[in-house]
């Protein structure tokens, strides 16, 4: 795996009550300053296009997101790597919040509130390519990238068995996870699961020019409008389009499109050999108006799954954890505290 050279830094460890610092290169090495944040508290990495959001569940967590080092070589190379952290450390195993295809753990913005007044300790994570981590220097961005990276993250901080929870595509991340690091996931819960393709088929056999154009064309703003008139069930279009906004706001980060190529012409994620190796519980959730995977897939997940068990939501299309945060938060927390 390529490594970036960004200087040396310890991990720092979650330990009760956490202060995150924010690290900036200086000289070639870090410089870690407190918090703080720019305009109107956002960190000061994101894009200048979180100004245009209103919705204020977006710009809350937002004003959360920090970047954290995460070693991904020698004892020098790090990633600085973004999430939004927990303040407090609980006894209980933690919850990992991955997000969609090509999305952020802004996704999170409307149930991670919900959660953190469970008392749970929450961590919503960006996965390596997406997101708002500091990826100047490109590092590979495949399937085994993607892996190493979130397990060197869990290895730094998290540190216990989570209760990892995968939406759509990152159902396909958290299977592919909790077989490859099982000592690092003590329950699944899937949302909508898209874990069934077989990659990204004859987009890997692309020439690169065509690559780019696909991916410049899913940074647009009508077709992000329109993948989110599917995913949600009868959101007002004012909504939908702050939404929009909410859901690309990654996009405009300077190496999205490199990252998002460097992916696709990977082959990406091909799991279905993998489920049945799956030993963790697992819960799926699954919305009952999803237009985007059938209810007959999550069915279908649900019988070649091990040990799993598939909840109903009435109402709610495809991210049922935007749509109906209460609902899926209280099957979460059920979940994760069941024996």
């Amino acid at each position: 795996m390529a490594a970036l050279r960004l200087g040396s830094l310890p991990p720092p460890t979650l330990t009760g009550i956490t202060v995150t610092k924010k690290c900036e290169r200086f000289n070639g090495r870090f410089k870690v300053v407190g918090d703080g944040g720019g305009n109107n508290g956002f960190p000061p990495f994101l894009p200048k296009e979180i100004e245009k959001i209103k919705d204020p569940f977006a710009r809350n967590l937002a004003r959360r997101i920090k970047r954290l080092p995460v070693q991904i070589g020698c004892s020098e190379s790090y990633i600085m790597s973004s999430c939004v952290q927990p303040l407090a450390q609980t006894d209980a195993n933690p919850v990992a919040l991955l997000h969609c295809f090509d999305s952020s753990c802004l996704e999170w913005r409307r149930a991670y509130p919900l959660l953190e007044e469970s008392g749970l300790e929450a961590w919503a994570l960006d996965i390596l390519g997406w997101g708002f981590s500091d990826l100047g220097r490109l590092p590979p961005c495949n399937v085994a990238s993607k892996r190493y990276h979130f397990y060197q993250l869990w290895k730094s901080y998290i540190k216990r068995p989570m209760v990892l929870v995968g939406p759509s595509l990152g159902a396909a991340v958290a299977i592919d996870f909790a077989v490859n690091y099982p000592e690092a996931v003590e329950k699944l819960v899937l949302i909508n699961p898209s874990v069934y393709a077989e990659g990204t088929g004859n987009l890997a056999k692309l020439p690169k020019v065509v690559a780019y154009a696909g991916v410049s064309l899913l940074k647009t703003f009508p077709l992000r409008l329109y993948a989110n008139l599917l995913a949600f069930d009868g959101i007002p279009l004012s909504k939908s389009l702050d939404w929009t906004n909410v859901g690309r706001l990654h996009c405009h980060m300077p190496w999205w499109k490199d990252a998002t190529v460097n992916f696709m012409v990977s082959g990406g994620y091909n799991v279905v050999s993998k489920i049945k190796q799956v030993k963790q519980k697992t819960l799926i959730i699954c919305g009952e108006n999803d237009k985007i995977v059938s209810n007959q897939l999550a069915m279908r997940l649900r019988f070649e799954l091990p040990n799993a068990s598939m909840q109903r939501l009435p109402d709610c299309g495809h991210l049922c954890h935007v749509d109906k945060p209460r609902n899926v938060v209280k099957l979460i927390v059920d979940f994760a505290r069941a024996k």
